[in-house]
């Protein structure tokens, strides 16, 4: 039996709460203003919070299931990033306190920039964009802006057929021209194919190292050098930074500006839908246009630098979300250098790992060393009507989250899977287990891995319906 959702644990007359005695003259509202009835559930404050603690724990997340959701690097959040984050000279202030009513959390922001820019390779850092896409956003910005300056009219931006959908999606909402770039036979960038594409129309490639297939770019130095030539901008998607970290840099790779997740590499919540914290590092020619203010470190002490003539403006109000810098800079001061470094080979070794394990049950279209994560394919289960879609669902009955499915676009019947560095070998081979387990059963009893999820309090609904024309309301009468 499906749990009571609240309204049907209503009980008329009954309430958790107790109003003090009124210590002013009653004053009446306007009886237009007035409603008749609110319609809201009425029960106890026992009631409520068992109601709402059943429900978290019905949820899927980090703190409570295994979570390999390719592409996102869902990796645990340390509680103390967020116990820091809420200290009072953090949490209790306000932007628009003097700078010098704000010297920490300026220094703050100045450290933040500084050590991003080194590990990154860039030369300097704005923390202003919201998330990712925001860095996306932000950065083909200040290409335009870049270009405007030289006047020139470059109107193509170069997308891999393997990356992420904000990558075309954030270029043609500036107005540009998305042309697509195969992949080669290895899963990386197709270099005669590139070579077809660029010009002096281009205005930048957009590039993800490691992609989303999970592949390290090879011909990272040459693709650097012909996009350069054309005087194109080479922009990193900083959403597979986890994989290199410490070990290798974007702007030594010939990136000229790569935008960061701080809610994915950094250790910053997700869910929800943010906020999160999408910090852009550029090199010195495209500095001038970073967006202001800049955190800046000056005679008389830390201050707000906005004297940047060229700068695109603001992208946000205040300085990004600026409690998410905070948890950031506490993770990576938490590690150290040996720690980021550590990091990204623990997620290597962890994909690997699985990619071993997996490939005799389930197709692996691209065979070579992965890195932060790896793209499988159910097409062997398709043959017996089992899709990934179905694998993902059935996953849901053994206690783990779905791997993101069918992206990227490229592999049929894809599964992306990221076990991320923070997950013991114990988690792994269960996930394993249980993986080969469904494989199985997609042979010998496909219904049962057709019907599923069989254990969760919603069965298996219509996820285009759901995501196009979603119900929010409850009415009891129904």
């Amino acid at each position: 039996m499906p749990p009571k959702i609240i309204f049907e644990k209503s009980v008329k007359g009954r309430r958790g709460y107790r109003l003090p005695p009124l210590d002013v003259p009653p004053e009446s509202l306007p009886a237009g203003m007035v409603r008749e009835t609110l319609d809201l559930p009425e029960l106890s404050e026992l009631d409520v919070v068992r109601h709402f603690t059943q429900l978290s724990q019905q949820n899927f997340s980090i703190d409570t299931h295994f979570y390999p959701l390719g592409s996102c690097t869902m990796k645990y959040n340390p509680k103390v990033n967020d116990e820091i984050s809420g200290f009072s000279g953090f949490a209790g202030i306000h932007p628009f306190q003097p700078a010098e009513q704000v010297q920490g959390a300026l220094e703050l922001m100045f450290s933040l920039q500084e050590i991003l820019s080194e590990i990154t390779g860039m030369d300097a850092v704005s923390l202003e964009p919201a998330a990712g896409a925001h860095g996306e956003l932000t950065g083909l910005l200040m290409i335009r802006a870049y270009f405007r300056d030289k006047k020139e009219d470059r109107r193509i931006i170069l997308v891999p057929d393997s990356s992420h959908g904000t990558n075309p999606a954030t270029a043609s909402m500036l107005g540009y021209d998305v042309v697509q770039i195969r992949s080669d036979a290895r899963g990386g960038v197709d270099l005669e194919h590139l070579d077809k594409l660029l010009s002096e129309n281009v205005a930048a490639l957009m590039l993800t190292n490691p992609s989303t297939l999970g592949l390290f770019e090879e011909n990272i130095l040459e693709i650097s050098k012909r996009v350069h030539q054309k005087g194109g901008v080479l922009y990193y998607d900083g959403a597979n930074l986890n994989a290199i970290l410490g070990i290798a840099r974007p702007g030594d790779f010939g990136f000229d500006i790569v935008h960061l997740n701080l809610h994915k590499t950094f250790s910053i919540p997700h869910g929800g839908g943010g906020p999160g914290a999408g910090p852009i590092g550029v090199k010195k020619y495209l500095e001038p246009y970073l967006p202001i203010p800049i955190a800046a470190k000056g005679t008389e002490g830390y201050f707000l630098n906005e004297n940047y003539p060229k700068s695109i403006g603001r992208v946000k109000a205040y300085y990004g979300n600026f409690l998410h810098l905070v948890r950031g800079l506490v993770y990576i001061l938490a590690q150290g250098p040996e720690g980021l470094k550590r990091i990204a080979e623990l997620s290597v070794l962890n994909a690997n790992y699985l990619m071993k394990a997996l490939k005799p049950y389930y197709d692996l279209p691209y065979d070579r060393l992965c890195k932060h994560e790896f793209v499988i394919s159910a097409n062997r289960q398709k043959k017996n009507g089992v899709r990934a879609l179905d694998i993902a669902k059935r996953l849901l009955d053994y206690g783990i989250h779905p791997p993101t499915v069918y992206f990227p676009l490229i592999v049929e019947e894809a599964l992306m899977i990221e076990p991320t560095e923070t997950e013991s070998k114990e988690t792994l081979d269960h996930f394993i287990d249980v993986m080969k387990k469904i494989a199985e059963e997609a042979e010998k009893t496909p219904e049962l891995v057709l019907e599923a999820p069989h254990s969760t309090p919603v069965a298996r609904v219509d996820d285009v319906q759901a995501a196009r024309k979603p119900n929010l309301c409850f009415n009891i009468g129904n």
